[in-house]
């Protein structure tokens, strides 16, 4: 059982830790709010990532492929809603970084870190496809175990992510802040020209 825990969180960590749109979120939230409120965005990402880890252990990994038409609708979705964040991210200006005492609905926090969890088809390939093929390639009895290993990754790594953001947060004027956020910004729209040529491509 420790082999299928430890499996399932290494696999997790290996698909979850590379660079991507949901961790470029996560972090830069931890820098613009700080803790406790950079943990909503942990929680949206943590949540959405163990819904989709579930729904691909029960199969559903298969409509991803059999549903025409779904994937370069998932891609197109993508790539218009990273260029808005994108966007909005370097168009920063330091009137507009949170100080200390502001507030930033906890409900906007988890809805845009659903959206950017739920509308990036490689997060969702990689824990619907990827780890429910896995999960289901596992014997009977050691599959909710290996799927306990790659939600804890999830989690784990959304924490550390998180907390290292928060830690350079005290080094960061809001000057240096905004500049974190368009470079933030940037990287996001790499993500969703990277979505739109793929979205093209599924066209063609």
């Amino acid at each position: 059982m420790t082999a299928a825990y430890l499996t399932g969180l290494a696999l997790g960590l290996a698909l979850i830790v590379p660079i991507g749109a949901q961790n470029v979120f996560v972090f830069n939230q931890g820098v613009t709010l700080g803790m406790p409120r950079a943990l909503w965005a942990v929680l949206g990402a943590g949540c959405c990532d163990t819904l989709l880890i579930v729904l691909g252990a029960t199969g559903t990994s298969a409509l991803l492929h059999s549903v025409p038409g779904l994937r370069p609708t998932m891609l197109i979705a993508g790539s218009l809603f990273l260029a808005y964040l994108g966007i909005r991210s370097l168009r920063a200006k330091p009137a507009d970084i949170d100080d200390e005492t502001g507030v930033r609905s906890r409900g906007r926090v988890l809805r845009r870190t659903a959206a950017v969890s739920l509308l990036n088809p490689h997060a969702i390939l990689d824990t619907v496809g990827v780890l429910g093929a896995a999960i289901t390639a596992q014997a009977v009895g050691t599959r909710a175990v290996f799927a306990a290993g790659a939600v804890s990754a999830s989690w784990l790594w959304f924490l550390l992510l998180a907390g290292a953001a928060v830690g350079m947060r005290r080094f960061l004027t809001k000057e240096r802040r905004v500049w974190f956020d368009r470079a933030s910004g940037a990287i996001l729209l790499v993500f969703s020209a990277w979505l739109a040529v793929e979205f093209v491509l599924a066209l063609g």
